[in-house]
């Protein structure tokens, strides 16, 4: 029998119109989740999405953020659980992008992320960050207020109190961290 060929983009584009009645480029949200077999590759079918607000590709095998540059209009992004070791080409959405969520993949550095004008939201529990060099990099997201980093190596190194303090004095304008709002006197 071998593997099953993965789903395309195209293929997991079609069925979406077909099930939601909705004419691809008029869609605001367009969730390409949990497809069997899985979507392994980003591609330029993504285009077709140019009024697209929230793309949701979570739950699938991709292994690189590629072809986002059309999507003038996305502000929710979704790639949780996927094969995604860097945020290489998320640049593309840095003046639009509001939410990421990546938790569940391989990433280890923050290279990519600084670039965002507009983030809010990250979500990326569950990846590879084992260091605050790169926690650090986040100060540069001016905007984001909101960041999930549990089950990340340098997270899991320290007890949860101090986990907590470090990042609160660290991280200056997270306003919710880890699903729990931060005090500051």
């Amino acid at each position: 029998m071998g593997e099953p060929k993965p789903t395309t983009i195209k293929e997991a584009l079609n069925k979406w119109q077909e099930n939601n009645k909705t004419p691809l480029a008029e869609a605001l949200y367009v969730g390409l989740q949990f497809q069997w077999p899985p979507i392994e590759k980003m591609d330029a079918n993504l285009a077709v999405l140019k009024n697209c607000e929230k793309l949701s590709l979570s739950t699938n095998c991709i292994e690189k953020i590629v072809h986002l540059d059309t999507l003038r209009n996305l502000k929710i992004l979704s790639l949780a659980r996927n094969n995604i070791k860097s945020f290489n080409g998320i640049e593309k959405l840095a003046d639009t992008l509001e939410e990421l969520w990546i938790s569940y993949n391989y990433i280890d550095k923050l290279k990519g992320i600084m670039e965002m004008k507009k983030l809010k939201v990250l979500y990326m529990s569950n990846n590879l960050v084992d260091s605050w060099n790169e926690v650090q990099k986040l100060l540069k997201v001016e905007t984001l207020n909101e960041l999930v980093l549990t089950g990340n190596p340098i997270q899991e190194s320290m007890e949860e109190s101090i986990w907590r303090a470090e990042c609160v004095k660290r991280l200056t304008h997270i306003s919710i961290l880890d699903g729990i709002p931060i005090i500051r006197e």
